[in-house]
């Protein structure tokens, strides 16, 4: 029914309604709804309102649009090359990436403000349709730490001994000083498990979601040590606590030697509970699947450039450039749970906020930070992960539609 046709049809309505007995006016005002699809309220407002004395409908109020399809346009560029952040975080780029935006951009005073200006709200209902082209799952693949002991050998009996002295930690996260960190493994095997093909190692800091990400051909308890090594030194503060899930790859005497001689706290989550270890496992989203989907990945020339990617630009775009929020508090109104979050803040402003950081090493920071375009680093990103997904194995590889880079 048009807008017109509705509006007649209210009109003849109207005078049997205003007539009708009380009996009579819910059957006329279940009609009326049934017909037009008004809300029930809507209905009784517009049925004891005044008469209808018009014989046109009434013009609908538009509102002209507060933003110029040029502050529209440039929002969805910084978008695209901010890696599809959603809204809150993309306000909080904004004010971030100024100096970036008016040097590519060249924008007039007039779009600066309205730029400036829109709401996360607004900057959802913009960009909605440009939303539905990023859409992936994720799924991951760990061999258990421990096995029955009907069928346990004596490298896995040391390795059952070795959990059960290990702290399970099952209560949420409250620190305030970085250094505290959990870690997970994401595996690049395609659709086959068998094999030698490459891991990820993602670790993340709880207090400043500082992150730091490495991979590995195989799973050597070795390897992980290593690679942890590297991961350590690489953060701009002291390894306090490690956290892991139950994987054989962090529970063996190899972590366990080398967390004691750094003083690292080691700690575990529950067997099956991936909700205690929720800040790894949503890294392993946005810092791994999104860029590297699930392609087969299983020779040293793809763990190298995997790399390259992962210790050069990534890490600083992740870090430095991308902000993020974080869970306050939980309120509980009524039956339900309210989440309360913080300013979205970047890794690098939660570090330099934490005041651990030496003067020196906080001003470097600040003024890499500075020389760096993430424009420039985004579009290297991009090189790299086509020759990345050049180096996949096709043959045990998802069969996807063409890809598209994330950035």
């Amino acid at each position: 029914m048009s807008h017109r046709s509705r509006w007649e049809y209210f009109r003849a309505v109207y005078g049997r309604y205003r007539q009708a007995d009380r009996k009579r006016k819910p059957v006329i005002l279940d009609e009326f709804c049934a017909n037009t699809r008004y809300h029930r309220k809507y209905a009784i407002r517009l049925l004891n309102g005044p008469v209808p004395e018009r014989t046109k409908p009434p013009l609908r109020r538009r509102r002209s649009p507060s933003y110029s399809p040029a502050v529209i346009a440039v929002l969805a560029r910084l978008w695209e090359a901010a890696g599809y952040p959603w809204s809150v975080r993309l306000k909080a780029l904004v004010s971030l990436w100024r100096p970036w935006i008016q040097k590519r951009f060249h924008l007039s005073a007039g779009v600066q403000r309205q730029l400036e200006a829109i709401s996360a709200r607004q900057i959802d209902r913009r960009l909605r349709a440009r939303k539905q082209q990023v859409k992936r799952r994720c799924y991951g693949r760990t061999k258990p730490g421990a096995f029955p002991s009907t069928a346990l050998r004596d490298g896995e009996r040391s390795r059952t001994v070795l959990k059960h002295q290990i702290p399970v930690k099952t209560d949420a996260w409250d620190v305030r000083v970085p250094g505290f960190t959990e870690v997970d493994w994401v595996s690049h095997s395609g659709n086959a498990a068998s094999g030698e093909f490459a891991y990820s190692l993602n670790v993340t800091d709880i207090h400043t979601t500082w992150t730091e990400t490495g991979a590995v051909l195989g799973k050597g308890e070795t390897a992980v040590r290593d690679q942890l090594e590297e991961i350590a030194s690489a953060l701009p503060f002291r390894l306090l606590g490690l956290d892991s899930d139950n994987g054989s790859e962090f529970i063996n005497w190899h972590l366990g030697r080398w967390c004691a001689k750094r003083d690292i706290q080691w700690t575990r989550s529950r067997p099956y509970k991936k909700d205690d270890n929720a800040h790894i496992e949503q890294k392993n989203w946005t810092h791994v699947r999104k860029l590297l989907g699930w392609d087969r990945y299983d020779t040293p020339e793809a763990v190298e450039a995997i790399n390259d990617l992962y210790r050069n630009e990534l890490r600083l775009w992740m870090n430095l450039f991308q902000p993020s929020v974080k869970l306050v508090k939980k309120v509980r109104v009524g039956s339900r749970v309210r989440r309360v979050y913080g300013p979205a803040e970047t890794p690098l402003d939660r570090v330099l906020a934490s005041e651990v950081v030496e003067p020196e090493r906080a001003e470097a920071l600040r003024a890499l930070r500075r020389s760096l375009d993430p424009f420039a680093l985004a579009r290297v990103i991009e090189r790299k992960l086509e020759r990345i997904y050049a180096l996949a194995d096709r043959r045990l590889s998802p069969k996807l539609p063409t890809r598209s880079v994330t950035f």
